[in-house]
């Protein structure tokens, strides 16, 4: 079955089998080698070598999905919709994919089920209508056996431009997600910010094992080590500081230049 499921009917349930994720956070200088080196150890991916990402996540009015994320809690879920293509590029009806990932420990599931919505539900100014009825989310979520604290709203749209790759041995996933941009659809936290770029990039391992394979040990010259970094907390922690402040863009611990 393919990463987007396309073929796929409408209401299509796609469960991944469990698997282990680690994240490398690489710095602006760092993120043309880490592209360089994939592209010399691993293959591209068969399917959507690269592409732009984007996600409507979803959380309750009082953050807890960010909050347990932030705290490094044992059990972590997030809920986001997730489409792909350029922004100004799509028309007509969309695949959307409503997703839940859960985590516990170092090992995570997740279930994705497909929908075609109208371009214009994508549009910025709709999203905040959180692009399905929120009957319909609520009711498949309950179907998937997630059951939120709490009512779920659109909180934030983050997107980045995604470059897959297999490693050649293990057949592990592989991604660089370059170019994250996010923009708050709920009110608060933020100070309005479109676009808001979080500086460079994240390197994600896929697969069965917490073993890195061996041709990806190489990771360790761009003098970095594996890390919870969440795309989520980190833009939410972003808009939420007072812009120019030092290491406001930069992951929780460190002071990264753009």
């Amino acid at each position: 079955m393919s990463a987007h499921l396309y073929g796929a009917p409408n209401g299509a349930v796609c469960t991944l089998p469990e698997r282990f994720e680690r994240k490398y956070y690489l710095a602006p200088m760092e993120t043309g080698l880490a592209l360089g080196l994939l592209r010399h150890v691993c293959l591209p991916a068969r399917e959507y070598p690269s592409e732009q990402v984007n996600s409507l996540y979803f959380d309750t009015v009082d953050l807890d999905q960010h909050e347990r994320s932030s705290s490094g809690d044992y059990l972590k879920d997030k809920v986001r919709i997730r489409w792909y293509g350029e922004d100004g590029h799509l028309a007509g009806m969309q695949n959307v994919f409503l997703e839940l990932k859960r985590r516990r420990g170092f090992a995570g599931t997740k279930q994705r089920v497909r929908f075609q919505v109208p371009a214009e539900n994508l549009g910025p100014s709709a999203l905040a209508r959180g692009i399905l009825p929120v009957p319909v989310l609520m009711e498949r979520l309950a179907k998937l056996g997630y059951f939120p604290s709490g009512l779920l709203l659109p909180v934030a749209r983050i997107s980045y431009w995604r470059y897959r790759f297999e490693d050649i041995l293990t057949e592990q996933r592989v991604a660089l997600d370059c170019r994250i941009r996010s923009t708050m659809v709920m009110p608060e936290p933020g100070n309005g910010e479109h676009g808001l770029e979080l500086p460079g990039a994240v390197l994600e391992i896929k697969g069965r094992s917490m073993e890195l394979p061996p041709a990806l040990r190489g990771a360790r010259l761009l003098h970095t080590d594996w890390t919870r970094f969440s795309k989520y907390s980190a833009c939410i922690d972003a808009h939420g500081e007072r812009p120019g402040s030092v290491g406001r863009l930069s992951p929780s611990g460190m002071v990264v230049q753009p």
